[in-house]
């Protein structure tokens, strides 16, 4: 088995010169996710077709996971289609299919040159069996790059993830292989189609809609909400670094709360 590579390639730099902001390395998020919103909005602004608008987001995306990288994220989840999006015209459907395929093929190796890991998430049904032969192929080529993980949502649903997860559970159960009492939150999380996913740190949606629209719900349980205007076409690196810095000045307390000391109404304590 070929083992990890420990040198790669660094990511362009942005045609502006920006640098990531510098931030305390314990207040970058681990984990990113993205819902990538705007595409259809972009182009009927233009007098385009939709289609252009997807076109017009591999750059955006590309940008994006430059910039993941260089501020030091280490997962960073892209939500492409959801299972949702079947609900599309058969026209915008069959542009996605195939462009999914071709994103693939004409970014992989530049990923792979970055460290980058691709991992697909999502349902098998209804897919091109040709989009699903190249996300299994990306996959294969990234398998030992360490420095990134980069989640491709392709047919992704959250409710779908759980919904497969507890067929799975429910499959054991009858077969005898698990009891009730063996099913906790970390089995369940075993039956997702990544185990080994971190929870998200980092909800990022663009194009001022304010929604999770059904995207990693259960990894998202305790992620920081951050909504962006800018539509997907239109967003680079320093838009995630914005998120990312506005992230690091959150107060993350999982349920739990401490009290302020009372500072009396002159700002000295009580």
């Amino acid at each position: 088995m070929a083992s990890p590579r420990t040198s790669y390639a660094e990511p362009f730099e942005h045609p502006s010169g920006a640098r990531p902001p510098s931030l305390p390395r314990q207040v970058i998020p681990r984990h990113v996710a993205v819902v990538m919103d705007g595409n259809g909005r972009w182009a009927n602004q233009r007098g385009l077709p939709r289609t252009a608008g997807h076109e017009a987001g591999e750059a955006a995306l590309l940008d994006v996971v430059a910039g993941a990288l260089q501020i030091g994220v280490t997962h960073l989840s892209a939500y492409a289609f959801s299972t949702e999006n079947w609900k599309r015209s058969p026209d915008e459907v069959r542009f996605l299919m195939g462009f999914s395929r071709q994103v693939l093929r004409r970014q992989r190796d530049t990923l792979n040159s970055w460290g980058v890991r691709i991992v697909w998430i999502g349902r098998e049904q209804r897919l091109w069996s040709s989009v699903i032969s190249e996300l299994k192929e990306a996959e294969q080529l990234t398998q030992h790059n360490t420095r990134m993980t980069l989640y491709m949502c392709v047919n992704h649903g959250g409710r779908a993830e759980i919904v497969d997860a507890v067929r799975e559970l429910v499959e054991e159960a009858r077969a005898g292989r698990i009891r009730g009492r063996g099913i906790t939150e970390k089995s369940f999380g075993r039956r997702l189609d990544d185990p080994d996913m971190p929870d998200v740190d980092l909800f990022l949606r663009t194009s001022g809609e304010q929604r999770t629209s059904n995207f990693l719900l259960w990894h998202a349980a305790y992620a920081e909400l951050v909504f962006v205007p800018e539509l997907w076409p239109d967003v680079d690196r320093r838009v995630l670094w914005r998120a990312v810095t506005e992230y690091a000045r959150r107060d993350r307390r999982y349920g739990g709360a401490i009290d302020a000391p009372d500072q009396g109404p002159a700002g000295a304590p009580a």
